[in-house]
């Protein structure tokens, strides 16, 4: 189940947000990264704001990690927000796992183990908050290719 509101940040700026509950189950993630297409091409055909195929895929990836790291080590469900303000796409993830990730030293021989590190080098803002249950992750990506469009 989700919910879609919308409402302005700044005068003149769209910001659109869409919430879903995944429940942790093998499909949640492949459903994470449907329900992020969807709510970029809607958001980009309802309020015509610029977004880039880079950014489409990049909000894949992005959304990919931190499902798949919440399915992980979290038991339970999932909580996803997608929020696009001024520009810019926020993904936020909670999980009920109170132990924030980090990120390990780059190490060639290692298989595996390299989505944080990959999201961090994508993104434009990276932020990890301790909840009174468990954790969230807020990603943030540039919709244009130059954000400087937004």
């Amino acid at each position: 189940m989700g919910r879609r509101g919308e409402g302005s940040a700044l005068p003149g700026t769209a910001s659109v947000q869409d919430t879903v509950v995944l429940d942790g189950d093998g499909s949640c993630i492949a459903q994470a990264r449907h329900r992020a297409v969807d709510f970029l091409t809607r958001a980009g055909a309802e309020h015509g704001l610029l977004m880039s195929t880079r950014a489409m895929d990049l909000t894949q990836l992005v959304v990919s990690e931190l499902v798949t790291n919440a399915r992980k080590y979290a038991p339970g469900p999932v909580l996803m927000e997608l929020r696009i303000s001024g520009g810019m796409l926020e993904v936020v993830v909670w999980d009920s796992d109170p132990v924030l990730p980090v990120a390990r030293a780059a190490d060639p021989g290692r298989v595996g183990q390299h989505g944080l590190e990959i999201v961090m080098a994508v993104a434009h803002g990276f932020e990890v908050q301790r909840e009174p249950v468990g954790k969230r992750i807020t990603v943030r990506i540039a919709l244009p290719d130059d954000p400087l469009e937004a």
